[in-house]
């Protein structure tokens, strides 16, 4: 499985917001401790309220806090948030401008299908909580 860069920028704002859960994290301040380009940082924030993990507060004071308590949000839901779910039936080996030809590529595919379950499982089964603890 590979996350792509936003995804990473929502981990790392999802673990801010549930280190200090008490007060508002602002986007300069994630931005700066993660080396994180604010306009992106800003349309992450942006995208995980829309979700439903975050809440956002305009002006003076403001900031994100997680919509939840930590200890109900997983990993797997920030993921979710961020990262398209792989189409049913489609193969991790095959390449979108050529399909597989190679029958015992199943095999191995099925392989790549079982990990791809376990680490989306291992991403559920974790906590914002668990993380920052």
């Amino acid at each position: 499985m590979k996350l792509n860069r936003t995804t990473r920028y929502a981990l790392y704002a999802a673990m801010d917001m549930a280190s200090t859960p008490d007060e508002q994290v602002t986007v300069g301040r994630v931005a700066e401790r993660y080396r994180i380009p604010e306009g992106a940082l800003a349309k992450v924030f942006q995208q995980l309220v829309r979700s439903g993990i975050a809440l956002g507060t305009r002006g003076v004071g403001g900031g994100y806090r997680l919509a939840r308590p930590r200890r109900k949000i997983t990993v797997q839901e920030v993921i979710s948030a961020f990262e398209p779910p792989r189409p049913a039936g489609s193969c991790l080996l095959e390449r979108a401008e050529e399909p597989c030809t190679v029958p015992t590529a199943c095999r191995l595919g099925s392989l790549f299908d079982e990990v791809d379950e376990l680490v989306r499982c291992t991403f559920e089964s974790v906590t914002l909580d668990t993380l920052v603890r």
